[in-house]
């Protein structure tokens, strides 16, 4: 879920989205359309960890090489799958349970970065996937008080009141875990309080859902009702994604929608359930670093994620450690 840099090929003179993961959001529909579903989609940017700037990019690791330009469809996991996922899962769950205490008034969020990114490849002798994909350069994402998502750490300093999110995303012998979770710096505020409390019911009443024969549609529509009952609203150019041994598979999951639409998920099926959920209205807007999106109206954000395992029966969430809350 992260905004792409190569460029695409306009259609009929107009620019297509510069959403990394197809996400289906009102413009992608239109252009869609107008391109007959043939638009040209960039290769993903091959991973190196030589590339990156950063001060600790330690990789032990081989290289990720992504070059397809195909659109993909939604992969069933076998079971041995499955597992490497599962493990995958529980590492990045680890990641937001170790950084927790770090979470404190006066700390920046490249400290942060740099706690996480030597604990994901010294301990857990893993990859911290944003790091360098699609020329990313950190290893975590950073997203404080009215940053929707893809926030870069940096010199920013946490003050009392701060809210963030704190996105972990690791590989592990080549599939992926994606998770992300609220952070309150001190006491929160009222309104962000309840914000996060909002937006980590909607991702738990979409996990609920989870089961073969449900519909895609049922879900992002069962997560927009829920934030527009308690007046908030629901980001529309991001959404979650399937996942696996890429970073970004089909899926496509919106966080809105109607009742009996979309793709009727099956056992095997894994995927990301991450609603963002504003305060205020819910246009964003992409800053000139080409990766932070902040809401338009400068109100707080809030997102939870979890990656999802469709089982025979109904769901396991590969990103909950045991004891940990959902």
């Amino acid at each position: 879920m992260y905004p792409m840099t190569a460029t695409r090929k306009p259609v009929s003179g107009v620019q297509a989205p510069s959403c990394m993961c197809r996400h289906m959001c009102e413009f992608w529909l239109k252009f869609e359309k107008q391109s007959g579903g043939l638009l040209n989609k960039p290769a993903f940017i091959p991973y190196t960890a030589s590339s990156s700037n950063h001060p600790a990019a330690r990789i032990r690791a081989g290289q990720r090489n992504f070059t397809s330009n195909l659109p993909m469809a939604a992969t069933i996991k076998t079971p041995p799958e499955i597992e490497k996922m599962r493990i995958a899962g529980h590492l990045a769950a680890d990641v937001l349970r170790m950084i927790r205490p770090h979470v404190q008034p006066g700390v920046s969020t490249d400290e942060l970065d740099r706690i996480c990114h030597d604990f994901i490849v010294d301990e857990q002798q893993a990859i911290p996937a944003p790091l360098n994909y699609r020329g990313f350069p950190k290893s975590i994402c950073t997203s404080v008080n009215h940053v929707v998502c893809h926030g870069i750490p940096g010199s920013k300093v946490l003050r009392k009141g701060d809210m963030v999110n704190i996105d972990i995303t690791v590989i592990k012998d080549g599939f992926h875990g994606d998770t992300s979770k609220m952070f309150f710096v001190g006491e929160p505020s009222v309104a962000g309080k309840r914000l996060a409390s909002v937006s980590h019911e909607c991702l738990k009443i979409g996990i609920e859902m989870v089961r073969p024969g449900v519909q895609l549609g049922d879900i992002g529509h069962a997560i927009q009702r829920h934030a527009e009952k308690n007046h908030c609203s629901i980001v529309r150019e991001y959404c979650g994604h399937g996942i696996g041994r890429e970073f970004h598979e089909d899926p496509q999951v919106l966080h809105y929608g109607k009742p009996g639409t979309g793709l009727r998920i099956e056992p095997g099926m894994t995927f990301t359930i991450e609603p963002m959920v504003n305060a205020g209205k819910r246009h964003t807007r992409l800053l000139p670093d080409g990766w932070t999106v902040v809401t338009k109206d400068h109100s707080l954000s809030a997102q939870w994620e979890h990656t999802i395992l469709v089982t025979d029966t109904g769901h396991e969430v590969l990103t909950c450690l045991p004891g940990d809350e959902i």
